[in-house]
């Protein structure tokens, strides 16, 4: 990487702007591709948007770039992803799209705050995955009881936990072992 795009300051280096806008577009752009592979193995296979529902996709961008690149990256392809995978996918739902927009924001903020915390990514990443989920429950709680919203059910909370559990483990495995990588690369590009 070169001198330009890492600016001097404590813990991990801050990054540029131009480093951190291409963190996020590259985010984004896996909010969006990465689902679609999912649901593309769900239609073959029959399963309809299951595969999306259990391994999470879109997710694991989201919280590597605010773990790669800081609470910016992270907090606007949290906003921006499933908003450009609804326009061109049509996928989250309508119904889902407004609590998806603010769970990964809630992880790519949350991820982004913790990039430059001493401590085992795999801690980081359950605690967003922790905040994400709570931020995800509070917005569909508040839709419920203070909006009077009618196209979602308070007992979409424990659903998407339990059908979502094989996606938060993987992610455990998953995005320790990329940051990882990621951060080994940029060392020896300097």
């Amino acid at each position: 990487m070169s001198d330009t795009a890492i600016l001097k300051s404590a813990g991990k280096p801050r990054l540029s702007f131009k480093v951190q806008t291409a963190a996020a577009i590259s985010a984004i752009i896996g909010a969006v591709a990465l689902p679609q592979i999912f649901h593309i193995l769900g239609m073959v296979s029959g399963l309809g948007t299951v595969p999306g529902e259990v391994f999470l996709p879109m997710h694991i961008p989201v919280i590597i770039a605010g773990l790669l690149a800081g609470p910016y990256a992270g907090l606007i392809s949290g906003l921006i992803g499933p908003a450009v995978s609804f326009l061109l996918c049509g996928m989250p739902g309508a119904a889902m799209l407004p609590f998806m927009m603010i769970e990964l924001c809630a992880y790519g903020l949350m991820a982004g705050l913790l990039r430059n915390v001493k401590m085992p990514c795999i801690l980081k990443v359950l605690a967003v995955q922790v905040f994400g989920r709570a931020v995800r429950a509070c917005a569909i709680l508040a839709a419920v009881y203070v909006f009077g919203s009618q196209t979602v059910n308070a007992a979409v909370i424990w659903t998407s936990i339990a059908t979502g559990i094989i996606g938060l483990v993987l992610q455990w495995a998953l995005i320790p072992l990329l940051v990882y990588y990621v951060e080994d690369k940029m060392k020896y590009d300097k």
